[in-house]
């Protein structure tokens, strides 16, 4: 068999850049991740909720819900987050996504207007936007066939108390059993057999909140 070297066909050179996973480690504080949450309603009616992740803290935002993700109401929801974030925007240098997205180009132009960059991600690979897309996941292991949705307000209503849950109360592994709104801070030591455990219901008893009973 021929030598492939032989014929100017050896193997490619690498990269220059980083890879992906470096990429996302060194500008982690400074990046945004978007994705569309799929949300079947009792009528057969498919709602699409759009939402933003903070790569380093965790903080998922609810950007819009809308039955056409590529269309016009994305626009709002662009704005929306770019509000969201507040004085946290300044500091946002990039939007990473799938390449079918919930962004059109009209809304990729309000972040761009912010100086914000949108990298193309590489076709068919979930795993390069793996933190925003860990979201629909958790929703469906969370929020089991128990809560049946029957319109997109209805499904405004539990995302919102859902992610308000996951952003100050659902300890995440990546940020030493905190949430996202606990991430700037250490994890306490409490000796939790002195006090009184009140808890919170969380939609319904699904899930349950645990704080220090005052």
């Amino acid at each position: 068999m021929a030598d492939p070297a032989d014929a100017g066909t050896g193997p490619l050179p690498l990269r220059a850049g980083p890879a992906r996973k470096q990429f996302l480690a060194a500008q982690a504080h400074f990046l945004l991740a978007a994705d569309v949450v799929p949300v079947d309603t009792v009528l057969r009616w498919r709602i699409c909720a759009l939402i933003v992740i903070e790569h380093r803290a965790r903080r998922v935002h609810l950007a819009g819900i809308t039955a056409h993700p590529g269309g016009a109401g994305t626009l709002q929801a662009a704005g929306n987050v770019l509000v969201d974030l507040g004085r946290r925007a300044a500091s946002v240098t990039f939007l990473g996504g799938d390449r079918a997205g919930p962004f059109t180009i009209s809304c990729d132009a309000v972040f761009q207007a912010e100086a914000v960059k949108i990298p193309a991600s590489p076709p068919r690979a979930p795993r390069a936007n793996a933190s925003c897309a860990r979201v629909p996941g958790t929703r469906r292991r969370e929020l089991p066939g128990r809560l049946l949705i029957v319109s997109g307000h209805h499904v405004r209503l539990v995302l919102t108390e859902y992610l308000r849950h996951d952003n100050t109360a659902r300890p995440h592994r990546a940020l030493r059993q905190l949430a996202p709104a606990q991430a700037h801070t250490r994890p306490p030591k409490i000796n939790l057999a002195g006090y009184r455990i009140r808890r919170k219901q969380v939609l319904g008893g699904l899930k349950h909140e645990y704080q220090i009973a005052a």
